[in-house]
């Protein structure tokens, strides 16, 4: 079963998440998986805001005919980094935030597997997004489409569009690192007794985005590749005119493209899966199937591409074929709507903050994934591709799942993160203007795109009878900017001061409901033992003889501290040392010849961190780091010291765990 400390304290104000080593300082360097986490978050909702100021501008450009708003290039400029922004800058990094920060404490591991990797990934992450940004001061944003279609984003002679390709390929090195991370955290640090089919299914939606990012990450990089190679060193990868094919970066970005669209709705399936069981006092119907249903969609996924395709001349084989498969991956996506509406069926419902968004992401992503359906019909497609129709779907796919989905995770797991609760009537305020909001903004968009409406268009004449829908959809986009108020109050304000949160806020079924709130900086004084799935779940309670849940066990208030001395990974400033080289090289790169010098400096200082990195003491790396050390909560000399714990014979690394020794630095060294 899942070992909680003997010791136990009574409700405290939480501290502040971090006591464990205060300052930037201590920031910058940090390996750890729950500030990194932290940090994630809260990059990617600064990019939320960022990417919803660009939807409120295309909005009110579209919120009349003959608007004057935005120039048309203005305009190209704004919706190509609105969706580059809220697909790799946003949704993306919220998902990896969650990772971050609840995987090893849902399996029972104390870090990740490789700290300074996790480190690296989340600096170069920034930088990235700090770079792709930046461009607006520099020339302009890109203006070529989120999608980047060749020969229009070849042929521009501005360096618009070598931002976009660059700052991509370095997006995808903090994904690549951070899938690599994962699937090897989850494969070999999970507690004991935790077998594949024990692990949370958040957890498993994990490892399948992980994976989903090892296979696509690869072909995207070939097709960035040469777009930056046809507009800097004079191939012709996508000029028919010279044999190339821009009918082939399309096969390429899609290829890619839409097992990125399951890179982002699976981690929202995930938390759904984990908060609906909790609010529905009963168990996820169907777990395996749950599971199973999401590696099948990733793999469907990548079947599919071809959808998007239909009107550039494949042939009837071949529409013929991706029609099928179109239709087919909409099982697996049905069997999870099925199993959710069955854990909810007969539950004992509880309708707090969580559940709502939780409800919200069903009807959305319903909605979503029944516009979607009609794709499959290649005559139905053929007249939708390239109207608002379009737009709505992927919107109600998108926003509608995967942001219902992340906000419920945030008001779920924000009182484990911080000690405190969200304010319920502040969160039910968010909760039903954005749903209202999001609506009157993206249903309207399947008529007008019905009714003929393109996109990617800054203006519509004043005669053909799409302005009253397209103010309804404007306003819209407003009430969702306004839903986020309560939101951001909530975050600001209300994580401080509002009601402090026990370990178990919710009466949690899995692991880290095991712990205090926040956790403790080693995550477990000792690695739990797990026997079943929901393992803490049934620790608390069993059956009486009607099957029903009975409380057999209540838990005292775990303490944060222990007095067993932990060895964890130690702080290093080489992973922003790398990230920072790669961004200056890019910036050089962009700029040259005249950035020449820059890009040497960059590249002295990323191979200057790689080697420190490849140098660096694995128990001492930085000097003194006992404050990075769980303390005895008495104040007493530790029990043993690191090298004599490092030094203990064990047979396995989960044994090493258990024993409360952690490898720092040497697992990526």
């Amino acid at each position: 079963m899942a070992t909680l400390t003997p010791e136990a304290t009574e409700l405290e104000e939480p501290e502040e998440h971090g006591a464990e080593g205060g300052g930037l300082w201590s920031w910058i360097t940090t390996v750890d998986h729950k500030r990194i986490g932290l940090m994630y978050g809260g990059t990617a909702m600064l990019f939320f805001l960022i990417g919803g100021i660009e939807a409120l501008f295309i909005r009110l450009q579209l919120a009349v005919p003959d608007a004057t708003v935005l120039t048309e290039a203005q305009y190209n400029q704004l919706f190509t980094m609105h969706g580059t922004t809220m697909v790799f800058l946003v949704i993306m990094p919220l998902a990896a935030a969650f990772g971050n920060y609840l995987l090893p404490l849902m399996i029972g591991a104390r870090d990740v597997a490789f700290p300074r990797m996790n480190a690296m990934s989340f600096w170069v992450f920034l930088f990235g997004g700090i770079f792709l940004s930046s461009s607006f001061f520099l020339g302009g944003f890109p203006d070529g489409g989120w999608f980047g279609y060749a020969p229009l984003s070849t042929q521009s002679e501005m360096i618009r569009m070598d931002f976009w390709a660059l700052g991509l390929l370095i997006l995808g090195i903090a994904s690549l690192a951070g899938a690599i991370n994962f699937t090897t955290t989850i494969f070999t640090m999970r507690a004991p007794g935790m077998s594949m089919f024990k692990m949370p299914v958040f957890v498993w939606m994990q490892l399948v985005v992980a994976f989903l990012l090892l296979f696509s990450l690869p072909v995207i990089t070939v097709a960035l590749f040469e777009v930056l190679f046809d507009r800097n060193f004079g191939t012709l990868f996508f000029d028919p005119a010279a044999g190339g094919d821009p009918i082939l970066y399309q096969h390429l970005f899609w290829l890619f493209g839409h097992p990125e669209v399951y890179i982002l709705i699976l981690p929202s399936m995930g938390i759904v899966s984990e908060v609906l069981p909790v609010f529905s006092r009963k168990p996820l119907f169907g777990y395996q199937f749950v599971v199973f249903a999401g590696a099948a969609i990733a793999l469907l996924g990548f079947g599919v591409w071809s959808h998007h395709m239909f009107t550039s001349g494949l042939g009837p084989v071949a529409e013929s074929a991706f029609s099928l498969t179109t239709m087919f991956i909409a099982v697996p996506t049905g069997i999870k709507i099925f199993n959710w509406i069955g854990t909810t069926w007969g539950g004992k419902i509880s309708l707090k903050t969580p559940m709502l968004f939780s409800l919200g992401f069903i009807a959305m992503f319903t909605i979503g994934g029944l516009s979607g359906v009609t794709h499959a019909v290649v005559p139905a497609d053929t007249q939708q591709t390239d109207t608002y129709y379009v737009v709505a779907h992927f919107h109600y796919v998108l926003f509608g799942g995967a942001m219902f989905g992340i906000f419920a995770g945030i008001y779920y797991w924000w009182p484990k993160i911080s000690g405190r609760y969200l304010s319920e009537p502040l969160g039910k305020w968010h909760f039903w203007l954005m749903l209202i909001g999001f609506n009157l903004t993206f249903a309207p968009q399947h008529w007008l795109g019905l009714q003929g409406m393109a996109r990617r268009t800054a203006v519509y004449p004043p005669d053909i009878g799409l302005e009253t829908l397209n103010m309804v959809s404007t306003i819209g986009a407003f009430t969702i900017a306004v839903s986020m108020l309560p939101f951001l109050y909530a975050m600001l304000v209300n994580s401080r001061t509002g009601a402090p949160a026990p370990a178990d806020a919710w009466d949690g079924r899995t692991l880290e409901w095991s712990i205090s709130s926040p956790p403790p900086h080693h995550n477990f004084h000792d690695v739990p033992t797990v026997e079943a799935i929901d393992d803490f779940w049934h620790q608390k309670y069993g059956e009486d003889d009607e099957g029903r849940a009975v409380r057999v066990k209540t838990f005292p208030e775990p303490s944060r501290y222990t007095d067993k001395y932990i060895h964890l990974p130690s702080p290093s400033y080489y992973p922003i040392m790398l990230a920072g080289g790669l961004v200056l090289m890019a910036y050089g790169f962009i700029f040259a010849p005249l950035g020449i010098p820059l890009f040497v400096i960059g590249a002295l200082i990323l191979f200057g961190g790689a080697f420190g990195w490849a140098q660096e003491d694995p128990d001492h790396p930085m000097g003194d780091h006992d404050d990075h050390h769980a303390e005895p909560d008495d104040g007493s000399e530790p029990d043993e010291t690191a090298e004599e714990a490092a030094g203990d014979e064990v047979e396995d690394p989960t044994a090493a765990l258990a024993d409360g020794v952690v490898a720092d630095g040497g697992d990526d060294a």
